[in-house]
């Protein structure tokens, strides 16, 4: 399996990832959510996904709170 840590991976195939994971239709519709913008920091090698994805959790807990 391929290791999809910042230190792994180019900026490019951070893009690729990303495109194979969120498909055209993302299902969240107008809700105001933009994935793209979401991952924007793994793309640019700034965090890991797994950090940006406990965030967004911790984001929705408190947000439910």
């Amino acid at each position: 399996m391929k290791s999809y840590l910042i230190k792994d991976t180019t900026k490019e195939e951070r893009i690729a990832l990303i495109k194979e994971w969120i498909p055209d239709e993302d299902g969240i519709g107008d809700s105001g959510m933009d994935l793209w913008d979401m991952y924007d920091d793994y793309i640019k090698g700034v965090r890991e996904i797994s950090e940006i994805n406990a965030s967004l959790v911790n984001e929705f807990v408190m947000q439910d709170e």
